[in-house]
C-alpha cells in the first residue's frame, strides 16, 4: 500500500510521511517528537516503523525535531552536504547522516528519490520527487521562484505537494517589518497563490490525481482564498486540498492502481 500524508505544514513546523508499504520515510521534522508520534498515530503508523528522514533545508521549521527523532528511532538522516553541515551546527549530538548530491537520483527501500535545486534563502535547498511502483510524488515548497528545472522535475506527477504561501496584497498590508515583506515576496522567499496556480496550470495533466496546497501563511493567506485562486487558473476540475499546520491532512492510499482519499 502506497501512502502519503502531510503531518504539519507551515511556519510553525513541517513534516510529511510517505511509504511504499515496506519502507516508511519522513520528509523534514520541524515539529516535536511528541507531536510527530501523535500525528503518525492518527494514520496508524508506529514511530518505530519509520526508516529514515529526508531533509529539504536547514530552517528550524523543517529540522527542529530531526535530531531527537533520529536519535530515539536510531535512523539515518538523508541530506546534501551543505544542509547536513548547517543542520549539525544546530545539534548537540552527531546522528547518522547519509549524504546525497543535489540533482542526482538515489534509491532507498524500493523508492527512487530525486532531490532537485530550488530558490530559497538557505545554503542548498531542495525539493523531491519520489517514485514507487509507477506512482510519482512531487514535494515542492519553500521556494520564491519557479525555475525551468522545477517545472521539468514536477512534470507527470500523480500527486503534488506545492507551496501556496501568501497573497501579495495581504503581505503588503500586514504589520510585519519591511525586511520580512521583502524576504517573503523575493525570489528566494515563498510562492504566492498566483505563482502556485500558474505552475499548476503549466504542469497539470490528466493523470494528476491530487494536489495539496502547502505552507500557507496564517497571517497573509487563508485556505479559501488559496483554493479559489488555484481553481480560477486551472481549467479542469482538479482534486485539491489544504496541507494544514495544526492537524494532519488528507491521507492518500493507493493499492493495485486504485487510490482513495481519507479525510482526517
Amino acid at each position: 500500500m502506497k501512502r502519503f500524508c502531510p503531518l504539519a505544514s507551515g511556519s510553525k513546523g513541517n513534516s510529511l510521511y510517505i511509504s511504499n508499504g515496506e519502507t516508511q520515510l519522513l520528509i523534514d521534522v520541524g515539529i516535536s517528537f511528541k507531536a510527530l508520534s501523535e500525528k503518525l498515530g492518527e494514520i496508524d503508523v508506529d514511530m518505530g516503523e519509520i526508516d529514515a528522514i529526508l531533509v529539504t533545508h536547514e530552517h528550524g521549521d523543517h529540522i527542529r525535531g530531526v535530531e531527537r527523532t533520529a536519535q530515539k528511532l536510531d535512523i539515518p538522516i538523508f541530506a546534501n552536504s551543505e544542509t547536513a553541515k548547517a543542520t549539525l551546527k544546530e545539534m548537540k549530538s552527531r546522528p547518522r547522516f547519509k549524504i546525497f548530491s543535489t540533482g542526482e537520483s538515489f534509491e532507498y527501500g524500493g523508492m527512487e528519490i530525486h532531490p532537485f535545486s530550488i530558490q530559497h534563502d538557505t545554503l542548498d535547498p531542495v525539493a523531491f520527487t519520489i517514485e514507487m511502483e509507477g506512482t510519482k510524488f512531487g514535494i515542492c515548497a519553500d521556494l520564491g521562484f519557479v525555475t525551468t528545472l522545477v517545472k521539468a522535475r514536477l512534470v507527470e506527477c500523480d500527486y503534488l505537494y506545492l507551496e501556496a504561501n501568501h497573497e501579495p496584497s495581504m503581505v503588503y498590508a500586514c504589520n510585519r517589518p519591511p525586511v520580512y515583506k521583502q524576504r517573503v515576496l523575493g525570489r528566494q522567499g515563498h510562492l504566492s497563490n498566483d505563482a502556485c496556480a500558474e505552475l499548476l496550470q503549466e504542469i497539470d495533466h490528466p493523470g494528476l490525481k491530487h494536489v495539496y496546497l502547502a505552507h500557507l501563511s496564517s497571517e497573509c493567506n487563508n485556505p479559501e482564498l488559496a483554493l479559489k485562486k488555484v481553481r480560477e487558473k486551472v481549467e479542469r476540475e482538479l482534486s485539491l486540498s489544504i496541507a494544514y499546520q495544526e492537524k494532519i491532512s488528507h491521507l492518500i492510499e493507493e493499492s493495485l492502481g486504485h487510490h482513495k482519499q481519507c479525510q482526517s
